[in-house]
């Protein structure tokens, strides 16, 4: 199991606490001990102030789940990847209202953490394959039949399945992911099951394509426009709505 770092401090009333990891020493880019504490606390004093509640921050080297929250009785405790050590204001205010259920603060976030993947993302071992056929669903073979209904062929990429999550339980997932500077586009193995039903995951691998169309934002209006021109978008959305909480389980 991979290793988790994490730095942990409480803004409110009481005096902030803090306990703090040294950051393993081949990870990506990563502030000093020092200076994450510093970063930290003032994220966490940010965030307080813009949910107006004592935040309990724990900052993670998790690379699985970048963002989640529990709302306790009168404190908002949050786990956050340390990329967003350095969050200008309107990711800090996305994450006050994220756990409230903002979905505008959720697409803020996500924006945020594509931005930021560049930082983040694994050396990977050479010669690593992209796996796309899994134990249900390939992924090339919706890729290709996506890339010729909606895309006239249009898209250069490679797809497969991503690594399974290891840990503890996820609060948000993050179903599909599409990488600039290579090309690739990942899919969540929860979705390698006989009970998601194909239009969801080609709903998923269509979103991810349409992210090498629109290279420089998250989602545009343009993006939106072009992702409700999916002929199964509302049955796409109505399901992940009804199934997210089993879909977190695996």
């Amino acid at each position: 199991m991979e290793e988790q770092r994490q730095l942990e401090l409480f803004t409110g009333p009481p005096p902030p606490l803090m306990r703090a990891e040294p950051p393993p020493p081949a990870s990506p880019p990563y502030p000093a001990r020092e200076e994450r504490l510093v970063l930290a606390d003032s994220l966490a004093r940010r965030i307080s102030a813009k949910a107006g509640m004592p935040v309990r921050l724990a900052v993670t080297d998790n690379r699985s789940t970048m963002v989640s929250y529990q709302r306790q009785t009168s404190v908002l405790a949050l786990r956050l990847h340390h990329m967003f050590l350095d969050a200008p204001d309107h990711v800090v205010e996305a994450l006050a209202h994220y756990a409230k259920g903002s979905r505008t603060a959720g697409r803020v976030i996500d924006g945020f953490i594509d931005e930021r993947d560049e930082r983040i993302r694994r050396a990977r071992r050479a010669g690593e394959q992209l796996v796309a056929r899994g134990r249900c669903w390939d992924l090339k073979e919706i890729f290709d039949s996506v890339n010729a209904r909606f895309f006239q062929n249009g898209i250069r990429a490679r797809i497969g399945w991503a690594r399974a999550p290891r840990g503890r339980r996820r609060k948000t997932i993050r179903l599909g992911v599409y990488e600039h500077s290579t090309r690739e586009i990942r899919i969540h193995p929860s979705l390698d099951g006989a009970d998601v039903p194909l239009f969801f995951v080609e709903y998923i691998v269509f979103h991810e394509m349409l992210h090498q169309l629109f290279p420089n934002a998250h989602h545009p209006k343009a993006f939106r426009d072009r992702e409700k021109a999916f002929p199964h978008y509302p049955e796409a959305i109505e399901w992940e709505k009804q199934h997210l909480k089993k879909l977190l389980r695996r």
